[in-house]
């Protein structure tokens, strides 16, 4: 097949609209199953670039969950605690520890789940049972694998009705060296981004602490291949396999860190005991509990916890979880890599950055402000690597 037509593009009006190879060759890629539209091909073949990179970087079955053509995490396969299995509410699963697979989308599901709602799901490998039991249960548009187990298919046909978006992808194609696309009918043209991003990337070290740790390279290379999937400005904060807070196009880095920030410091809070121990009511959903979750956290929390609203959400009122608490919790945070897809103009994004725990950092360099930036790493005794390559991404 060389082309598949759309219901529409970016928005309704937009028609008519198609995906096709210019070239005439075949299309790399079989609809198996529902219609996927203009968006959801371009979370597509961007996530699948992203999870086919991380794979062959670090050798791992990996995953990632996009949305809006940037990615909310990415992971690769390493078993979760049982802390972390009920924050990503995946406790359940059985077999999950079993397949590597799983236990990466899992990862990457569970660590943004107000932005994963309604993802688009990319995996390296082919498509697992367990795997499609994490899928099955969770509202999401559509994966692209490279292939499906039978029972992962079956499974995957039950969800919405049977329209459920299931692409395979030939992960041998290799597309061509340039790539070109219209804006306002003017043609750009430009060589693909092939820079390869794996573990010698990371041997330029310019802070005085020069031990990187093999676990943390591993997450500074998933923070790095994420960011080049990633609408820039980019900030990507890493930790134990997994993408933990993606800040993603903003104008201005400081703000892409704090962003990226917000999103790692609850995906740790999410792991307190005060949040694993909430009893929600009888009834409330698995996206219901997810919106009380982030309220709870949140300077909002007497939306979810008010005298006349707290029966709604909960079959023991829980006791508020102070800012102070919350606080003191993060200052115990250490170990997190954090990967930036231009360089640091500033030192201000070290210093929001080891408020989160970073102690691990590459970017690229090239400021007439490094020094500064050193500087700051140095006296947070951080671990920092010059790439010398930038990785926008638009």
């Amino acid at each position: 097949m060389n082309e598949f037509s759309l219901k529409y593009g970016c928005n309704p009006n937009q028609k008519p609209a198609r995906i096709y190879m210019a070239n005439g060759a075949e299309l790399p890629v079989e609809v198996l199953n529902g219609r996927p539209g203009y968006i959801n091909f371009l979370d597509a073949f961007n996530s699948w670039q992203l999870v086919k990179e991380l794979k062959e970087a670090t050798g791992l079955p990996c995953a990632t969950s996009f949305k809006h053509v940037s990615p909310t995490s990415a992971a690769v396969g390493k078993k979760l605690s049982p802390a972390l299995k009920k924050a990503c509410f995946v406790d359940d699963i059985e077999g999950l520890d079993d397949s590597p697979l799983a236990c990466a989308y899992a990862r990457a599901r569970g660590t943004d789940r107000m932005s994963s709602f309604g993802d688009w799901i990319a995996l390296s490998d082919v498509c697992d049972l367990t795997t499609a039991k994490i899928i099955a249960r969770e509202v999401s548009d559509g994966v692209i694998a490279p292939g499906y187990t039978d029972e992962a298919f079956a499974l995957l046909l039950t969800k919405r009705k049977g329209n459920y978006n299931i692409v395979r992808i030939d992960p041998a194609y290799v597309p061509e060296e340039i790539e070109r696309k219209q804006v306002f009918g003017i043609t750009f043209e430009q060589g693909r981004n092939n820079f390869r991003i794996d573990r010698a990337l990371l041997h330029n070290i310019v802070t005085k602490n020069k031990e990187l740790p093999e676990d943390k390279a591993i997450d500074l290379i998933i923070s790095l291949i994420t960011l080049k999937y990633t609408q820039s400005n980019s900030v990507c904060f890493a930790a134990d396999g997994q993408a933990i807070g993606v800040g993603a196009g903003q104008q201005s880095r400081i703000h892409c860190t704090r962003l990226a920030a917000q999103k790692a410091d609850l995906w740790h809070l999410r792991q307190h005991e005060k949040v694993l121990s909430l009893q929600f009511a009888e009834g409330v959903g698995r996206p219901e509990m997810n919106n009380i979750i982030d309220l709870y956290l949140s300077d909002e929390a007497e939306e979810v916890l008010g005298d006349d609203v707290w029966r709604k959400n909960f079959a023991v009122r829980p006791e508020p979880f102070t800012r102070e608490e919350k606080a003191a919790y993060l200052k115990t945070i250490t170990g997190v890599s954090l990967g930036s897809d231009a360089f640091f103009p500033f030192s201000d994004n070290i210093e929001r950055a080891f408020r989160s725990g970073v102690s691990y950092v590459a970017e690229p360099g090239g400021s007439i402000r490094d020094q500064l930036v050193i500087d700051a790493a140095d006296a947070h005794n951080m671990v920092m690597a010059f790439t010398g390559m930038r990785l926008f991404h638009h």
